[in-house]
């Protein structure tokens, strides 16, 4: 994922870009640690399900 700050153009605020889609913020501090915890969401282990797992078996 794609994740980019930038100050808007035609109103006050910033906006976070996710790929394709956009948040607006008010404020260059509330952007940034928006940023901050999604980066760390997305670096954060992630554990792939157990194989037999009920969420991922079709069969159930």
């Amino acid at each position: 994922m794609i994740v980019r700050m930038e100050k808007a153009s035609n109103q006050a605020g910033y906006v976070v870009w996710l790929n394709q889609y956009k948040v607006r913020f008010n404020s260059q501090s509330t952007a940034e640690a928006f940023v901050a915890q999604l980066q760390a969401r997305l670096q954060a282990p992630h554990p792939l399900p157990a194989c037999g797992n009920q969420a991922t078996d079709p069969s159930r």
